[in-house]
């Protein structure tokens, strides 16, 4: 969905189209599904009140996921909160079902050693990370919606993956089962 400076867009089908990749970001942010909910009512609220000021300039996806940043931001300003990123299963349902039990064991173990390391980086790498790739915005509109160039993106990302590498292989230990399948354990 595009706008023009002179037609605003219709805020119904704005929220209808973009809600659920909101709501799969601020859940990946907070790691709380209701918490996520909370904030996505509070980005549509913000979004709804500023919509006379939408000029066009960013498309209104990006401009949406700047608002969420922004609320994700106010959130954590709070000083009880703790940050928490969560897996993307658990924030959306599998494509392939069918799965067996041991197969769903390994990935969680890997992802929740990678879910730990990825909660602690600090917030302006985990951000431009959980964007770009997770959430697969290219480089222009992961900038636009941190209010960054696009070479301080490149930046955060490049310190970002370098952070999760080495945090990893401290962490960590990766081997193969007898079955040839990369587990991990915590060291």
């Amino acid at each position: 969905m595009t706008a023009t400076p002179q037609t605003l867009p219709d805020f119904t089908a704005l929220a209808r189209e973009f809600s659920p990749m909101l709501l799969r970001y601020l859940g990946r942010q907070v790691g709380d599904a209701a918490l996520a909910e909370d904030l996505l009512q509070e980005t549509l609220l913000r979004a709804a009140r500023s919509l006379d000021g939408f000029a066009g300039r960013a498309s209104p996806k990006t401009w949406l996921f700047a608002i969420a940043s922004r609320v994700v931001i106010d959130h954590f300003r709070q000083p009880a909160r703790r940050q928490k990123i969560i897996d993307i299963d658990d924030t959306a349902e599998l494509e392939d079902g069918a799965l067996a039990l041991d197969e769903r064991l390994v990935i969680d173990e890997m992802n929740q050693c990678v879910r730990e390391v990825i909660d602690s980086l600090p917030p302006d790498y985990r951000a431009a990370l959980v964007l770009h790739d997770l959430e697969g915005m290219d480089g222009a509109q992961t900038a636009e919606v941190l209010g960054l160039s696009v070479g301080a993106v490149r930046v955060r990302l490049h310190r970002a993956r370098q952070r999760l590498a080495t945090a990893l292989q401290k962490a960590c230990g990766f081997y193969r089962d007898r079955d040839s399948v990369l587990r991990c354990t915590r060291r």
